[in-house]
């Protein structure tokens, strides 16, 4: 009885290592998103759109990004990808920006890559990066790119939600590009003396992220409750191998 009552924990100890360490990993669900999640209004930024694909029967095959037309960029450009076309559509805009000293009539509106066949798609397990220089960027809150994920079986998911005002999570949501307001030139000059020549690093060309921050501490915290598992194993283990035999003192 004692054995079976020694091998029951070891087995519940071990499961709820397992089930730790599995905790979070697939906790947050895999959107199209763009990188870094903040810039600059009126600077160039190196935006990245990350695409996993979610599908375990089915690569993903194109990827559409409308940029929004209310707040747009005058200026777009595309960093190849191996195996991957990519076409820029322009648009005329409803009220022209200014550029360099220049009116700008028509901008960016649609970014479509498309795989060159299959084996270049993004298979299941697999996420891929498209990336793309842009500006100057309005002088508006956020962009919101909606973007148009299409599957080798046909299906087509659709990221195009905005954020809910209530701060809810939606289903599907666009990737959100949000923009501070540029320092005054007075303050950007009063930094600047005081930083004592330290290095600083440009938001445009940050490419962690949030996401993978969380993902980071859950896989931490998942193999530290395994290895706490398999050490509770090991020691239950190891007391019922000690434990007394017939014809001791202690029977």
């Amino acid at each position: 009885m004692r054995a079976r009552s020694v091998a029951r924990l070891a087995a519940a100890t071990l499961a709820g290592a397992l089930a730790a360490a599995t905790i979070g990993v697939g906790v947050a669900s895999a959107h199209v998103t763009v990188n870094p999640r903040e810039a600059t209004q009126g600077g160039y930024a190196k935006l990245a759109f990350r695409v996993p694909n979610e599908r375990d029967n089915a690569s993903t095959t194109k990827l559409e990004v409308t940029l929004p037309s209310d707040a747009p960029v005058a200026s777009v450009s595309v960093r190849p990808v191996a195996g991957w076309t990519v076409q820029v559509d322009k648009a005329k805009l409803a009220k022209p920006i200014e550029m360099h000293g220049s009116q700008v009539t028509e901008a960016p509106s649609k970014i479509t890559w498309t795989a060159e066949g299959e084996a270049n798609a993004i298979k299941p397990g697999q996420f891929q990066e498209f990336e793309i220089s842009a500006g100057p960027l309005p002088e508006a809150d956020t962009m919101i790119f909606k973007a148009l994920q299409t599957y080798s079986n046909g299906e087509v998911v659709r990221w195009i939600e905005e954020p809910s005002t209530d701060g809810s999570e939606v289903e599907h949501p666009a990737p959100v590009l949000k923009l501070a307001k540029a320092p005054a030139e007075g303050a950007a000059a009063t930094a600047a003396a005081g930083s004592n020549n330290v290095a600083t690093v440009r938001t445009s060309d940050t490419t962690d992220t949030e996401d993978d921050a969380r993902s980071g501490w859950a896989l931490t915290f998942g193999i530290a409750g395994l290895t706490a598992g398999l050490a509770g194993l090991a020691f239950g283990l190891l007391a019922w191998r000690r434990r007394p035999t017939a014809g001791t003192a202690a029977d």
